[in-house]
């Protein structure tokens, strides 16, 4: 450049830019100082009294402290539930018979107030309780009538003295039962006799008597007694509807039949059972079976058709049947006596061994000994006849005398029937009042093995839906913890099972499904209550998972 050859402008040129380049450093150090200033700074170092710039602070203070602060996540703490080793609980169907026929048990007259027949049954299913039963087959039917209102047959006599009339003041006796005996914790099972249609006690037949209202199904037999004929197809109709009826309309726990098929051959003094008209109408339409294979075959399939009626209305209802003990004479081996297959034309063998039933209870009302008709050689042979595994609870005989040795004998049977049968216990004794009225019997029972309460077997062939796991709440109350427990579907609770560990060692109550708290002492013999735990159980006595819940040990 020609400019900078005059010295003048040379000079002036580099103080230009000597003043530029120190002008453009220091505009860069104080804008780096501007960045890095915080608000306050920069308000102070200008004009630190002007109120505007206070007024921007105080806003980008404000702004900053609304700003969510980020914290950490707090995790939900999961305590696992309580883990423990409960013990067993008893199972074994205890039940007793309750018969209605000719007043045998309830009600003790035909005359008794519904205050009086209240107060009788209540005093027959608080023993029952009271003695560790846990369940009562009710006589409903005992000869083509009702003790509950029914639409298909009479009041029964021995409820209020007249065939067809009714309580009053009216109650259902059924109802009442049932009712009562759920709150005690006992199983109620209708017990129907399906072919006797009038007994042969002094009772007038009247107009309102199923003899005279179903005549063309019923013959008169020569004891008395009448009797529906099982070969008239009507007769398998009509019993059906009466089970079916209880079935549907009552919470009843089982229905139950006993030994009364075809009558025994004394009640027509050994003549054969008059069904000629029945016998010919099926021989007309080309039936092939001998007369005795046709009766069997008559009680065969009602037997299975009140089955799948029960199972397809409710399957939670058990069916019972109580077939005379003896099927033929040698079976097994050295038994003699009546026949219920040639006589009362009953093959309760083929309904066992078919699983028509879901508890069988032979009446084996014999001692052990003599063995021509031993209790327990015949237990093993019905059993070996049980290829479905149902429950094999045999019927024993507590009224047979009053002495000691048969008290003996009875227990002996419920212990032999434990070691024959021991996956699924239990009997039936016949009948209550050999009980009631022989203290004796009571208490050898009653001391020897039935101590401690039971819970009924379980029916695994039955379907059930699992009930849910109970809550369980525990207080401390000076010396006692309180404890309670819920349920989400109180109505399916049946019974409830508690434990407690005192120590080391475990206790359990059975308790009815209504009750739902229970007071426990802290200290037992000295030891320390270290855990409590729940279960529910549904009808077919299935249990649910448990709850359980550590005490603290005081101070």
């Amino acid at each position: 450049m020609k400019v900078l050859s005059d010295p003048v402008l040379r000079v002036f040129y580099i103080v230009f830019i000597s003043v530029f380049l120190l002008n453009a450093c220091g505009g860069k150090k104080n804008t780096s100082k501007h960045v890095l200033r915080s608000p306050e700074k920069e308000v102070k170092a200008s004009e630190p009294t002007n109120p505007s710039k206070i007024a921007r602070l105080d806003t980008v203070k404000r702004a900053r402290s609304e700003q969510p602060v980020e914290k950490k996540k707090e995790e939900p703490i999961i305590v696992p539930p309580l883990r423990v080793e409960l013990p067993e609980v008893d199972r074994e169907f205890r039940a007793a018979w309750v018969a209605t026929v000719a007043n045998i048990n309830w009600p003790s007259s035909p005359s008794l107030t519904t205050d009086q027949q209240k107060h009788e049954a209540l005093a027959l299913l608080n023993f029952l309780e009271k003695n560790n039963f846990n369940a009562v087959i009710f006589q409903v039917r005992p000869a083509a009538d009702a003790l509950y209102a029914s639409k298909y047959e009479p009041w029964s006599y021995y409820l209020t003295g007249e065939i067809g009339k009714r309580p009053e003041p009216y109650y259902d006796p059924l109802e009442f039962w049932v009712e009562e005996a759920h709150k005690r914790g006992l199983e109620l099972h209708v017990w129907l006799n399906p072919y006797r249609a009038h007994h042969s006690s002094r009772i007038t037949v009247t107009p309102q008597s199923m003899v005279k209202k179903e005549a063309d199904l019923v013959v008169r037999l020569k004891n008395g007694s009448y009797w529906f004929d099982p070969g008239n197809p009507k007769t398998q109709d009509h019993a059906s509807n009466v089970v079916m009826d209880i079935v549907k309309r009552y919470d009843i726990d089982g229905v139950h039949f006993d030994d009364y098929f075809y009558p025994y051959a004394s009640y027509n003094g050994g003549a054969d059972f008059p069904d000629y008209a029945s016998w010919q109408a099926y021989k007309r339409k080309g039936g092939q079976l001998s007369r005795a294979d046709w009766r069997r075959e008559n009680v065969n399939s009602f037997i299975k058709r009140v089955y799948e009626g029960i199972k397809a209305e409710k399957n939670h209802v058990k069916f019972g049947l109580s077939p005379f003990g003896i099927w033929k004479p040698g079976y097994p081996s050295g038994i003699t006596g009546s026949s219920q297959y040639d006589e009362l034309y009953a093959d309760a063998k083929l309904w066992l061994n078919k699983g028509w039933v879901d508890y069988f209870a032979p009446q084996l009302y014999w001692p052990i000994h003599p063995a021509r008709q031993s209790f327990t050689a015949l237990l093993q042979w019905w059993s070996n006849e049980n290829t479905h595994k149902r429950h094999l609870w045999p019927g024993i005989n507590t009224v047979r005398n009053k002495n000691l040795e048969h008290s003996a004998e009875i227990v002996r049977q419920i212990e032999a029937t434990r070691k024959i049968v021991p996956e699924s216990k239990g009997v039936v004794h016949w009948s209550i009042s050999g009980l009631t009225k022989n203290p004796h019997m009571t208490n050898a029972v009653y001391q020897n093995v039935y101590s401690k309460k039971a819970l009924v077997p379980r029916t695994p062939w039955l379907n059930a839906n699992p009930l849910l796991r109970p809550t369980l709440l525990l207080t401390k109350q000076e010396n006692i913890i309180f404890t309670k427990w819920l349920h989400k579907q109180p109505h399916e609770v049946f019974q409830w099972i508690l434990y407690y560990q005192y120590g080391e060692e475990w206790g359990y109550e059975i308790l009815k499904g209504t009750q739902t708290e229970k007071e426990l002492p802290l200290q037992k013999n000295g030891k320390h209550l270290r855990t409590v735990a729940i279960k529910a159980l549904d009808r077919l006595s299935n249990e649910s998972n448990y709850e359980a819940k550590r005490v603290p040990y005081p101070g």
